[in-house]
């Protein structure tokens, strides 16, 4: 049952082979690269159920038994966000065959779709953190051509931007694996937590954990590294961007949990005053800098930086209950905000444009569409009954659980901030009169299709059931949480230690 773990990564490569020999034939690419998403969707499922109900799959590559081989781990916390991932390619390839232009076909953009689908999943799978660097490597190529699909001079530039910080983050990465590897004999995941659990002098690793604080900080763009993401995220076609912002950040997110749980455990009371402050200054920067922006895409850009600091604020109170939050807000958010930006692609495919001050008036010709951004718009602001609301219910409670009472008022606070860019959108947007003299004129790109609308319904809908059937999904998420907390589950699967 451990081969199970391989198919994730498999899937998307052979889907990015096929989509290469396919490549002039763009009805075969379309079909190709939705049908390849479904099947990976269907995959992350069935290793969801599977590992909830018999627990943690293991896949040691050529049968070399860890430490020494190439190991890929699905716990219930890789396999939560395999799901994540699942769900948002498929939305995404749909979305993305009914916008592409054709001519981005002949660019292999279904081939780069997948082969950062592949990079994902095994960051949420490997077991190994070398393997981890070649995984986020294999994001930034992938991520760093789509972004430059077009070749437009504001793409470039923004690429530029996106793609030096990155490398920055990657040679930090490396300088961490060096040292960590220098001082221990042993890179993997398993291998390297027994061995700091059962190490006197384990403190001395802190040198190399701040390394990697860094670099994972720079992935996820929180404060002070998230300079780079508004930068470069209102810059290539929104099915690129919806796919960044629901994926690219949660995997460094993941990665400060996954590192903070396993591995730097000994300075506990450190680490948490730092995630708690980085938290809170992520989430009011992010929230004050997007309130100030008329602009829809850097609007929810900025709004990607401030939701990210609510799941590191689940980090830094350090309990199951938490963890279980940043878990339960994690996906919500990957799904929300995918879908403001799939929302924000319908109203600038009608008016031609993102900017609010040029445009107005799609309530009164299209309710249905002011329905379909009212509902992300309304869940990452946190307005019941929807997940958000559920998410930052559990957080709110886990911070006033653990002590932590003036940083959850910003949490709070930072809401309500939310709440006003989302009513800013919708009132200028939707609500006011399309204005005489746009401030822009830029022509309508066309009408929104099928293919358009149809993903941001279902994660629409996928937010509602969150919201209102949250009990299964908290469960699944607090089970997740207390195995990151009490890791000797994990570290006595992958290294075949009798329990």
């Amino acid at each position: 049952m451990g081969n199970l773990v391989i198919l994730p990564i498999l899937i998307p490569v052979i889907v990015a082979v096929l989509s290469l020999v396919v490549r002039n034939n763009s009805i075969a690419v379309r079909a190709m690269g939705i049908t390849g998403s479904a099947v990976l969707l269907a995959i992350s499922v069935f290793i969801l159920v599977t590992v909830s109900n018999y627990g943690t799959l293991v896949y040691q590559a050529g049968n070399w038994r860890a430490p020494y081989g190439i190991t890929l781990v699905a716990d219930l916390f890789s396999a939560i966000m395999l799901t994540f991932s699942g769900i948002i390619a498929f939305t995404i390839s749909i979305f993305s065959s009914a916008t592409i232009e054709k001519k981005a076909y002949k660019f292999n953009f279904f081939l780069l779709f997948h082969t950062l689908l592949m990079g994902v999943n095994g960051a949420f799978l490997t077991g190994d953190l070398f393997n981890l660097y070649v995984w986020y490597e294999v994001m930034l190529l992938s991520s760093f051509v789509l972004i430059t699909l077009g070749g437009d001079k504001k793409q470039l530039d923004g690429a530029i931007k996106y793609v030096t910080i990155n490398l920055v983050s990657s040679l930090l990465f490396l300088a961490a694996l060096g040292l960590l590897y220098g001082k221990a004999g042993t890179l993997n995941m398993a291998d390297l937590a027994l061995k700091l659990r059962e190490n006197p002098d384990a403190r001395m690793f802190n040198s190399s954990a701040m390394v990697f604080f860094v670099a994972f900080g720079i992935k996820s763009a929180i404060f002070p590294f998230f300079f780079w993401l508004p930068a470069s995220y209102h810059t290539p076609p929104v099915a690129v961007t919806a796919l960044f912002a629901g994926l690219l950040t949660k995997v460094g997110v993941y990665s400060l949990i996954r590192f903070n749980t396993l591995f730097f455990v000994h300075d506990i009371e450190f680490w948490k005053t730092l995630m708690l402050i980085i938290a809170g200054l992520t989430m009011v920067i992010g929230v004050i800098t997007a309130a100030s922006q008329y602009d829809i895409r850097r609007i929810l850009s900025f709004h990607i930086i401030s939701q990210i600091g609510y799941m590191v604020l689940g980090l830094g109170f350090f309990t199951p209950l938490g963890i279980a939050g940043a878990i339960y807000y994690m996906g919500h958010n990957i799904f929300a905000k995918t879908n403001t930006f799939l929302a924000g692609a319908m109203v600038a495919r009608l008016k031609g444009s993102f900017y609010l001050k040029s445009i107005g008036g799609l309530y009164q010709k299209h309710p249905w569409i002011a329905l379909l951004f009212i509902i992300p718009a309304f869940t990452l602001a946190g307005v019941p009954p929807f997940s958000g609301f559920v998410g930052k219910f559990i957080l709110i409670k886990a911070g006033f659980s653990a002590g932590y009472y003036f940083i959850t008022f910003v949490a709070l606070l930072v809401g309500l901030i939310t709440l006003f860019s989302m009513v800013k959108i919708w009132n200028e947007a939707f609500w006011k009169n399309q204005p005489n003299k746009p401030v822009k004129e830029e022509a309508s790109t066309g009408k929104v299709t099928f293919g358009i609308w149809f993903p941001s319904l279902i994660l629409g809908i996928i937010n509602v059931l969150m919201g209102v059937l949250a009990a299964p999904v908290f469960r699944l998420c607090m089970r997740a949480g207390e195995q990151l907390m009490d890791p000797t589950y994990y570290i006595r699967t992958v290294l075949n230690i009798p329990m």
